[in-house]
């Protein structure tokens, strides 16, 4: 659509004089040269013609958020007077007006940016159009579907004379200088933010270096140490899950260092920190923090630690083929017990804990499942028997020994009932104490592939009130070990001797071990009621016919194993 339209203010009804044609906004050829001076109070504003336009200081091409349209002032022809003629405009060397319709904007590119008016330059912006190239009226005689022919060629001789480039004018020149002179601002603004950032991080880290440097490398801030040469020693214990903190804490409150700090910096430069394990440690007290990780480190500070095998007992037994002595818990116990230097330790005796073993069963630690039982022992002594579990212990060797019998009974009975022990026993007819009587005949007569049909024979033999006759409850009365024993041994009349009662023995034989503990409470199916072990390898023969089994008991015979010592 042609942007030569005539002023809005016009009159349909108007009749035009043939022979005064109206003047378009354009020059004809036969026209006279028109001075032109632009106004120079504000070069912001440029006419074109009767319509004077207020251009805004950012460049029409560059889509902006902020870009608002060119206020179109009133024309003159608001009410027009057609009898005066139109003012004429300045000519350039291209036949136009400076503003008129060879600027480049109002032929080549839409007014606010080079896409199509159909699609705003931003999600939020409205579409753009421009009223003045929309809905109107034509006051011509010509109808809008017959076009003046001769208006249309006026205007392709006007496009076609349009100037490629069109220099830009005083106001757009400012503008672009002003725009190059901001960027510039904004990034010198921006370099010295960020040197003022640079700037920052590096005071922090130089003040993280300087408190970490006194606080790990020393200083005349550094934490307080001991010199040395150290005191009388101390136990504390490392729990499980302890930190190099926490343990620092420990270590400054019972006066092994001056403070945590300092052994804190020492610790976190000692690899061999990495191996230190929960427990017991006996170390010396007001000693500089660099020996007291060197101390807590070192295996000798490790007390009150202890292994208890699978079958052990309470009281040391004799080997009778070799005489080798077995060590039983208790002396386990003594031994860790020991602290201070070699050839004066001090040490919790056998006969301590052997008396402290035969005390007070609530004192020590006997859970409620068990203490009836308990309580009718016939020996005092061995009372405590099978109730300390097999595994790996700490205790503090600084405590009494009734302390520690009850801290050792305490945690075992915890790890028995992690079993099931208290309600397995209902599907094999044992109550919990004697479950575990029966898991430490098992622990002492079988190897682990067999313990659930050593299991089952239990069992068998008990429910049709046949003896056991095992060798194991024999030795256990006489503190000794043999695989085979003697008629007169086994004629002998005890409490434990399962050949001279039927049942089970009056306590556990020894300490089972989880796995035997859980083959009673889940014994293999079978009929078998004998079993005999028939070779140095411990293969054992289990059968339900009395005369299989004479027959593999020649076969241990033929093989040595029934052999006894004496």
């Amino acid at each position: 659509m042609s942007n030569h339209r005539r002023p809005v203010g016009e009159r349909p009804e108007f009749q035009y004089v043939p022979r005064e044609p109206r003047r378009h906004r354009y020059l004809d050829e036969d026209d006279d040269q028109v001075d032109y001076a632009p106004p120079a109070e504000d070069d912001d504003v440029v006419t074109t013609g009767r319509h004077a336009v207020v251009y805004d200081d950012r460049h029409v091409d560059e889509p902006h958020a902020d870009y608002t349209e060119p206020v179109y002032e009133q024309s003159a022809y608001e009410n027009p007077v057609y009898e005066q003629p139109f003012d004429p405009e300045p000519v350039y060397e291209d036949g136009y007006g400076p503003r008129s319709y060879g600027d480049a904007h109002a032929y080549r590119a839409p007014a606010v940016d080079d896409r199509a008016y159909d699609e705003p330059a931003y999600a939020d912006e409205p579409v753009h159009v421009d009223e003045q190239y929309e809905a109107h009226t034509y006051p011509y005689d010509t109808p809008p579907d017959e076009p003046d022919v001769a208006f249309a060629e006026a205007e392709t001789q006007i496009i076609s004379a349009i100037p490629e480039e069109i220099p830009p004018t005083r106001a757009h020149a400012r503008t672009q200088a002003r725009r190059r002179k901001q960027a510039k601002g904004r990034a010198r603004r921006g370099k010295l933010f960020g040197a003022l950032a640079a700037a920052t991080v590096l005071i922090v880290l130089v003040g993280i270096v300087f408190v970490g440097g006194k606080m790990f490398f020393g200083g005349p801030d550094a934490p307080a140490d001991y010199a040395g040469p150290g005191g009388p020693e101390v136990v504390v214990q490392v729990h499980p899950g302890d930190t190099a903190e926490e343990i620092a804490s420990t270590l400054a409150e019972r006066d092994v260092v001056a403070s945590g700090s300092a052994f804190f910096n020492a610790a976190v430069q000692s690899n061999a920190m990495n191996s230190v394990q929960p427990g017991f440690y006996s170390l010396s007290t007001q000693i500089p923090a660099d020996d007291a990780v060197q101390e807590l480190v070192d295996p000798a500070s490790r007390v009150g630690q202890m292994i208890i095998s699978e079958g052990r007992q309470l009281h040391d037994t004799t080997d009778v083929q070799t005489g080798a002595k077995k060590k039983g818990i208790y002396t386990l116990i003594s031994e860790a017990s020991c602290i201070g230097e070699a050839g004066q330790e001090q040490c919790i005796g056998y006969d301590d804990l052997n008396a402290a073993g035969a005390g007070d069963l609530s004192a020590l630690g006997v859970p409620d499942w068990a203490k009836d039982a308990v309580a009718g022992v016939p020996d005092r002594d061995r009372q405590l028997e099978g109730l300390i579990a097999a595994g790996s212990w700490d205790f503090d060797p600084t405590a009494g020994p009734a302390a520690i019998l009850q801290r050792l009974v305490t945690e075992s009975s915890a790890s028995y009932e992690k079993t099931g022990i208290l309600t397995a026993g209902n599907q094999v007819g044992l109550t919990p104490y004697k479950m575990l009587i029966a898991a430490s005949l098992v622990e002492r007569e079988a190897m682990p592939d067999d313990f659930s049909k050593v299991a089952r024979v239990i069992l068998n033999r008990l429910a049709v009130n046949q003896a056991l006759q095992f060798d194991s409850t024999v030795n256990y009365a006489l503190d000794t070990t043999e695989l085979a024993t003697t008629d007169a041994d086994r004629a002998q009349v005890t409490p434990w001797n399962t050949y001279a009662s039927p049942g089970l023995p009056a306590t556990p034989i020894s300490s089972p071990s989880i796995g035997a503990l859980q083959a009673v409470e889940q014994p293999a199916p079978g009929d078998w009621i004998y079993f005999v072990t028939v070779d140095s390898k411990g293969t054992t023969l289990f059968t339900k016919s009395y005369d299989e089994h004479l027959a593999n008991i020649d076969q241990a015979l033929n093989n040595g194993i029934l052999n006894s010592g004496r």
